[in-house]
């Protein structure tokens, strides 16, 4: 059993940063690869970026590359990620999950999910 929990989401205007947190417990943590999905309202879930626990190793989605950023700490079962030069369509609500199947970009591979936290971009 692994326990998510989302913090840092606000609302920001278009070209400004939000770091988002992802706390996470339980047991073998180091076996997880830990992602970030999105969603906007009427709109379908979207991988936004994964990384592996053990290695990291990251991949991110082509729509946000060289903008985001994940990243982990070990020491406090974080996974953290940086997001720059936020633009109006980055509003959604961001999820952090975690799975066994490796990097996937499909929500249904990832057994736990987070509560969520809200970001806003207004133009």
């Amino acid at each position: 059993q692994v326990q998510l929990v989302e913090s840092g989401g606000g609302e920001v205007q278009a070209g400004e940063s939000l770091r988002l947190s992802c706390a996470a417990s339980g047991r073998a943590l180091s076996t997880y690869t830990m992602a970030w999905f999105r969603q906007a309202p009427g709109k379908e879930r979207d991988f936004v970026a994964a990384i592996s626990w053990r290695s990291g190793v990251t991949s991110v989605a082509d729509s946000v590359k060289g903008r985001f950023t994940i990243s982990r700490d070990n020491a406090k079962n974080t996974v953290l990620l940086q997001m720059n030069s936020l633009d109006p369509e980055d509003t959604a609500v961001y999820s952090c999950v975690a799975g066994l199947r490796g990097f996937q970009t499909i929500a249904g591979y990832y057994i736990y999910w987070g509560q969520g936290t809200q970001v806003t971009v207004s133009s």
